[in-house]
């Protein structure tokens, strides 16, 4: 489990106005919300009930409270949503066992992060149990600082995780760069006051003040997150 105490003798760049930068993990840096979808799909299949593929955009990136009770309303299925969360953890535990797949361009970013000691924290709407077996295939030296759904008063699309995380690290919220890949996560880390930018993995994002728009992690590195925040 990554500790929650924040990294000691980091060294930005002189001068910059970067003080910390907030990672998404599903679908951001893991290739994992088919994943969630699939799981979903073979849950409610197991309940008499077939999901309609327009509601992945309903359900993707927001927590497991609202995406699972959006579902037992849509389909009417007779399951209380404690039950359903179980099921669905359990689901994506068996399929996350072993090396996950990332998303381009995350290894290259989270090694160059680490490198020049950039204070980095993982904000997901997961479960702990769940973070805790992704960090696996991430690598949990790059965080020092996780912040897991079940961990807040309030997830997603509320700013609660980010503004637990900008504190941990002991960073101003607008001197934070979020990389997010919902209109959940972009909700959250506005609300907080961060600077954003959404590569958008399911459902599009669109631009907006105070927030950038790529379509892969490659094209950002250190020097993009820096401009976010000076720019």
């Amino acid at each position: 489990m990554t500790s929650t105490v924040p990294a000691l003798g980091t060294r930005t760049a002189e001068g910059s106005a970067l003080q910390a930068v907030l990672l998404d993990m599903d679908g951001t840096l893991v290739d994992t919300e088919g994943f969630w979808w699939d799981v979903e799909v073979e849950v409610f299949a197991s309940l008499g009930h077939t999901l309609d593929d327009s509601w992945r955009h309903v359900v993707v990136g927001g927590p497991m409270t609202r995406s699972a009770g959006f579902l037992i309303e849509a389909t009417g299925a007779d399951i209380t949503l404690a039950e359903l969360t179980v099921l669905l953890n359990k689901g994506f535990e068996e399929r996350i066992d072993g090396s996950l797949p990332l998303m381009p361009g995350a290894t290259r970013l989270l090694a160059e992060l680490h490198e020049y000691e950039i204070p980095t924290a993982l904000v997901s709407a997961s479960h702990r149990r769940i973070i805790d077996r992704v960090l696996t295939s991430l690598g949990a030296h790059h965080f020092a600082l996780t912040v897991a759904g079940d961990e807040v008063p309030r997830t997603k699309p509320h700013p609660d995780p980010y503004l637990v995380a900008a504190a941990g690290l002991g960073a101003d919220p607008a001197r934070c760069a979020v990389v997010e890949d919902t209109a959940t996560g972009v909700a959250a880390a506005e609300a907080a006051g961060c600077r954003v930018v959404a590569v958008p993995s399911v459902a599009p994002i669109a631009p907006a003040p105070g927030r950038t728009v790529v379509s892969s992690l490659e094209e950002i590195d250190l020097t993009f997150l820096h401009g976010l925040i000076s720019g």
